[in-house]
């Protein structure tokens, strides 16, 4: 028979309220019609999984596939056909590993760094209509506050997976 989980005590009112927060943002950034309007506004045909792994391939240097479907905690046949996706809309290219010339890493195509350009350019206008009555030092500080919680949380859930030590990098644009 196993034993219950010890009873935690309710989480303060303020990290209640920080979580419902993130709760509200997670839901309206992931709505689809928000990713159609974002698409369109930025001029570029693709579906949010596509859009998700071309916005980490140019956050990082060329990577196996294998590698991005990590860092994007998805299965790899997941990340191979997003690929194709791409590479077939002339978003991306497969290049040699220079490390092991069998296999491939993926990279960014002229066109792939333009598209991402355009949709941080759409999200980044939307953003500031949004936020347009926030004073400056207002939005100093809640980008300050966001990084600080995001490499908390990053740091938490490295310590939890018995990973501690281990650096991870994140979409930030």
């Amino acid at each position: 028979m196993s034993t219950p989980p010890p009873k935690t005590a309710p989480a303060p009112k303020d990290v209640a309220e920080i979580e419902r927060a993130l709760t509200r943002i997670s839901y309206l950034v992931s709505r689809a019609r928000q990713h159609d309007r974002l698409m369109a506004i930025a001029g570029v045909p693709l579906d949010r999984a596509a859009t998700a792994l071309l916005r980490q391939i140019a956050e990082t240097e060329p990577m196996r596939p294998g590698e991005l479907a990590n860092r994007l905690a998805v299965e790899a046949s997941h990340v191979t056909r997003q690929v194709q996706q791409l590479q077939k809309a002339g978003y991306v290219t497969r290049v040699p590993d220079p490390d092991d010339r069998r296999a491939q890493r993926i990279e960014l195509t002229t066109s792939g760094e333009a598209a991402v350009d355009s949709i941080r350019e759409a999200s980044r206008r939307g953003m500031q209509m949004a936020l347009g009555n926030w004073s400056p030092e207002e939005l100093q500080q809640l980008a300050g506050l966001f990084h600080r919680m995001v490499d908390d949380f990053l740091a938490y859930s490295l310590d939890e997976d018995g990973d501690a030590g281990v650096t991870e990098t994140v979409p930030t644009g």
